[in-house]
């Protein structure tokens, strides 16, 4: 399952706040309409059927497809010139 840095733990929650989410809202991963690409979207709570990863509070909501193919890689946070910028890598353990 597609895990958060911390970065991307304390990312998603500020985003969160900021937008005034409800307790349940969150990021939400869907495939985009480029092939191997993925949409990030603000939400106020998942969609029926996404998986949902609950990372200290902090709600990513992945689309069931599109959880399959994230399955061993982790969200990170990292700062860029428009704001916060969110990338995958390969988990840890998954590397070994």
């Amino acid at each position: 399952m597609l895990t958060l840095t911390e970065n991307a733990r304390i990312a998603v929650l500020d985003i969160a706040s900021r937008a005034e989410l409800p307790a349940e809202g969150g990021l939400r991963i869907a495939p985009a309409e480029q092939e191997g690409n993925f949409e990030l979207s603000l939400v106020t709570a998942p969609v029926p059927g996404d998986d949902v990863i609950d990372a200290g509070g902090a709600h990513v909501y992945v689309e069931p497809a599109t959880s399959e193919r994230l399955a061993d890689q982790q969200l990170d946070a990292v700062p860029s010139p428009e704001g916060t910028g969110f990338m995958l890598s390969p988990q840890a353990d998954a590397q070994a």
